[in-house]
């Protein structure tokens, strides 16, 4: 510590201008640090705007190669894709899934073929987009979520994912095992590039309403998901989750909801000396967009604040809604 005091310590020396406020400045933003998720539906030359999620849309494929080229122009290496079930496509098994001709496959082969190592492609792994109760996993009689052979499932589901040309696998199911049998079949298969980027430290969190109604899936819900998805209360908790997907092969881990869970980015950036990404949620993106709508702050300087925020927490990168408005700002 520095033994000098004021007048011969004067902090706001290095704030007065500009190009010296940047020199000392410790967190950086970058377009690099940003994935930007995308909801595919059926159609062609389709846009459905999302009513809860204001500025945000539901694309058919081929605008989703058209969003995959506007990510590339503007420096963003990654996109994650969700898929818009029809309910007439959902069931209670989730069979959908493994259609090597479902919204998520198709969609993600099209990016690939159309830009090629130019972007990377991250494919959500969970059934809650496909089962017509609206958990992310097989449920029982009694509607318990069943572990292990929900397993079973989200392995062939990696594996369609992986043959349509995903570059990083994302299990969001939250199901103890999954990372290691996903891996073990990702090898086996050939797949051995194929990166896993888990959703470590889901929380049951009340901030992922309007993603419910992007997917398809608000209303369906049958119960809850506190008995797989993380007691918001726990971080220690985080860091056991964290610590048993990287011992099974995760490349990467992620900690959802963003915002409200700082303090478990930066434990979990503290602990592992591994990738670890922030989910800036729908509920969190809403809840800006109404900020910025009621007058109540800048819409620009609330979302570069936010993102940054993360940065300083230890993210290595952010999934965000606000990806391409963001580094467009930053590239401007």
């Amino acid at each position: 510590m520095t033994n000098a005091a004021f007048p011969d310590l004067r902090l706001r020396r290095t704030r007065r201008t500009g190009w010296s406020r940047a020199m000392v400045r410790e967190t950086h933003l970058a377009p690099s640090n940003l994935i930007w998720p995308l909801f595919v539906c059926p159609g062609t030359a389709t846009e459905e705007p999302i009513a809860s999620l204001p500025g945000v849309s539901r694309w058919s494929v081929d605008r989703i190669v058209e969003r995959a080229k506007d990510a590339v122009a503007a420096g963003i290496p990654c996109i994650a894709l969700f898929p818009y079930t029809e309910a007439g496509r959902r069931s209670d098994d989730g069979a959908e899934a493994l259609n090597p001709d479902n919204l998520m496959c198709r969609a993600t082969a099209a990016v690939k073929d159309a830009l090629g190592d130019a972007i990377g492609v991250l494919t959500d792994v969970a059934l809650d987009p496909y089962t017509s109760h609206g958990q992310d996993g097989l449920v029982d009689e009694g509607g318990y979520v069943l572990n292990d052979e929900t397993v079973d499932v989200l392995v062939g589901q990696a594996l369609n994912q992986a043959r349509a040309g995903a570059d990083i696998i994302a299990p969001s199911d939250m199901m103890d095992g999954r990372v290691g049998a996903i891996r073990e079949a990702l090898e086996m298969e050939g797949f051995t590039h194929v990166q896993i980027m888990s959703y470590a430290a889901k929380y049951a969190s009340a901030f992922y309403g309007p993603f419910r109604d992007a997917v398809g899936s608000r209303g369906l819900l049958k119960g809850d998901k506190k008995t797989y998805q993380m007691d918001p209360a726990n971080v220690e908790e985080a860091l056991r989750e964290v610590e048993a997907d990287l011992a099974e092969g995760a490349d990467s881990v992620m900690v959802k909801p963003g915002l409200p869970y700082l303090d478990v980015v930066r434990a979990v950036k503290d602990h592992f000396a591994v990738p670890v990404y922030a989910y800036q949620v729908s509920g969190e993106y809403a809840m800006i967009e109404a900020a910025a709508a009621a007058g109540a702050g800048d819409r620009d300087a609330l979302v570069l604040e936010t993102l940054l925020a993360f940065r300083r927490a230890g993210a290595a990168g952010v999934l965000s809604y606000h990806a391409l408005h963001a580094a467009r700002l930053l590239g401007a």
